[in-house]
C-alpha cells in the first residue's frame, strides 16, 4: 500500500492489482483494513479506527482508492459521488488502434461512446448493446489517445456514468478489449493476472476543507506503462 494524500478526513492510497478493496467470501485482507492499521500505527490510536469505504476498483484493476476517515466526510463522500462531483481518470492499455479490430479512433482528439449495459450476476460480467434493451442500462464514456508502442495504444478514459465493468466493457465493445482481461476478449492474461486498467487521477473539493484536491497515480511496476507515454 501506499499513501498519496491524507488529512483529518480523507486518505488516497495507491491499490495494487490483486488487491480487494473491501473484504468478500475470499477471506484475503482488504485494502481497507490495510489502511486502518497504517492509521493506527501512525497516530497511535488506542481503540478502533475509523474508515469509511466511498467506492471500490476491481480487483484485477491497479490506482487510486479514496477512503473516508471521518464519519462526516463519509457522508459528503458517498453524496458526491452520488452526484458526480468526483471525478476521476483512467488510463487503460488496449491493443493497437490501426490493427483493423479496433473502433476507437487514434486521433488524441476526445470522443465520447453511449452503449446500455446489462449485467449478468452469476458471471460477474457486464454486456454491451447499441440500442437500448430490457433491465440495460446507458453507460457512456470520454476517450483519447495519449501513447503508443507498437503493440498497443494507451488512452485516457472519463466515465460519464458509473456502470458495472463499465470501461472494460465498452472498450471491449469497441473492438479493443484492455491487455490482460480474459473476460472482456484479451487474448493472452498479463503475467501477474493484472489487467492493464489504471485508476490514474481524481479530482474533487474536499469535503470539509472546501479545497481542491487533484491527485495522480504512480504507475504501475510494469515498464510498458511508462514507455508509452507520448513526450
Amino acid at each position: 500500500m501506499r499513501v498519496v494524500y491524507e488529512d483529518n478526513h480523507i486518505i488516497i492510497v495507491y491499490k495494487e492489482s490483486g488487491e480487494i478493496v473491501q473484504g468478500d467470501k475470499t477471506g484475503d485482507t482488504p485494502l481497507s483494513e490495510t489502511v486502518k492499521e497504517y492509521i493506527k500505527e501512525k497516530y497511535q490510536k488506542p481503540g478502533a479506527v475509523f474508515l469509511g469505504v466511498v467506492h471500490r476498483l476491481d480487483r484485477p484493476v491497479s490506482g487510486l482508492v479514496v477512503f473516508a476517515r471521518t464519519s462526516k466526510a463519509l457522508t459528503r463522500l458517498n453524496n458526491m459521488f452520488r452526484d458526480g462531483e468526483v471525478h476521476k481518470t483512467y488510463w487503460a492499455i488496449v491493443g493497437k488502434m490501426d490493427d483493423g479490430r479496433c473502433k476507437m479512433e487514434d486521433d488524441g482528439e476526445w470522443h465520447e461512446v453511449t452503449h446500455w449495459l446489462t449485467r449478468n450476476e452469476q458471471q460477474n460480467k457486464s454486456y454491451a448493446y447499441d440500442h437500448e434493451v430490457p433491465r440495460s442500462k446507458k453507460a457512456v464514456l470520454r476517450y483519447r489517445l495519449i501513447g503508443h508502442s507498437d503493440r498497443y495504444s494507451l488512452v485516457e478514459v472519463q466515465l460519464l456514468t458509473g456502470r458495472h465493468h463499465q470501461i472494460r466493457c465498452q472498450l471491449a465493445a469497441l473492438g479493443c478489449p484492455i491487455k490482460g482481461d480474459l473476460k472482456y476478449g484479451a487474448r493472452r492474461s498479463n503475467p501477474d493476472g493484472s489487467i492493464s486498467l489504471l485508476s490514474h487521477r481524481v479530482e474533487f473539493i474536499h469535503p470539509v476543507s472546501k479545497e481542491p484536491i487533484v491527485v495522480e497515480s504512480p504507475l504501475p511496476a510494469d515498464p510498458l506503462w511508462a514507455n508509452m507515454i507520448m513526450d
